[in-house]
């Protein structure tokens, strides 16, 4: 919400004259040390804004500047526009998502036309994706060459994951979470390649047509959702007690078929994990919060877990 207060404030500023640090933060109900750094911010992008000291003091606009905000660059505005991305799953949780989407486009709306285009550019080529699968600490030699691949809408040689060399029309960029993939069209079709797994890469001369129907976003959540429906599927019944099981739920390879009562503070579901491995790992994770009712075989594997951890810390260390 960062891009929205932003430009509330300039709004604010341009509208009402002279407003002091404190009347801002009440108007947008954040910190007054917030509407600072917010200037900081504002006047690091080329806003001038300029503080009047003294008891009468407060911020205030130069005369003749207005909301067209081309004292911003081009770069930095389009941060504002992207960098809260990956918070708009939040924002559609507490029914702000709609609020946010009309303050981009006023911000938008009141920016060059050069800026626009960019901004749709950045829109089709770079999708964020907020939700989670697991944090990443991937290196990424290659994604300067990728993103300016992208941007430029060149062919791009890719060495991947140890396999022969291909040429790829790269597409568009998407982050999820620290990882990041390139949505690329080569011979076998559109493919995502995860950018920490290229070997080697090389921006060729060649440029590309770009499909004016491509939706990276659409594809992406398509692309996720095959991912999600090829992977393999454990069934099993577990028990965990009522506070445990909304971690439980959110744990990456896990799907809550039905949920039960328990009674006594635990709830019975019906759950698919990936594998009995990955089944035996989670639910050892949840200790005595959680236990497996069937199948038999999964039952057995966490038993003999459990005989081998005994045996272990039963050892002299």
């Amino acid at each position: 919400m960062k891009g929205d207060r932003l430009l509330a404030i300039v709004l604010l500023l341009q509208n009402r004259g002279k407003l002091s640090a404190q009347e801002l933060a009440d108007r947008l109900e954040v910190s007054k040390r917030t509407i600072l750094r917010d200037m900081e911010s504002l006047s690091a992008a080329g806003v001038p804004v300029y503080a009047e000291r003294g008891p009468n003091g407060g911020w205030l606009l130069l005369n003749d500047y207005s909301t067209d905000l081309t004292g911003m660059k081009k770069e930095e505005l389009l941060s504002l526009l992207f960098g809260t991305g990956v918070h708009h799953r939040a924002l559609r949780d507490i029914g702000y998502d709609r609020h946010f989407e009309l303050a981009i486009e006023k911000l938008l709306a009141a920016s060059p036309e050069s800026v626009r285009r960019d901004a749709q550019s950045v829109r089709e080529r770079l999708h964020i994706d907020g939700a989670g699968w697991h944090e990443s600490r991937e290196e990424y030699p290659f994604l300067e060459i990728v993103q300016e691949a992208v941007w430029s809408e060149r062919k791009l040689r890719l060495a991947y994951n140890n396999t022969p060399e291909r040429i790829v029309e790269p597409l568009g960029l998407v982050a999820k979470q620290n990882a990041w993939y390139v949505v690329a069209r080569s011979e076998d079709g559109l493919r995502s390649f995860r950018v920490s797994r290229v070997n080697d890469a090389e921006m060729l001369d060649e440029g590309f047509e770009r499909p004016a129907d491509f939706d990276l976003a659409a594809y992406w959540r398509q692309s996720t959702r095959q991912f999600i429906e090829r992977l393999p599927r454990y069934p099993a019944t577990v028990r965990l007690q009522e506070q445990a099981f909304e971690s439980f739920r959110k744990r990456r390879y896990v799907t809550v078929l039905r949920i039960s009562n328990a009674g006594n503070g635990y709830v019975e579901a019906e759950v698919e994990f990936n594998t009995e491995d990955s089944a035996c790992e989670i639910m050892l994770g949840f200790g005595s919060s959680g236990q497996v009712l069937k199948p038999e075989a999964l039952v057995g594997k966490i038993k003999e877990e459990l005989a081998a951890m005994r045996l272990l810390y039963s050892e002299p260390s």
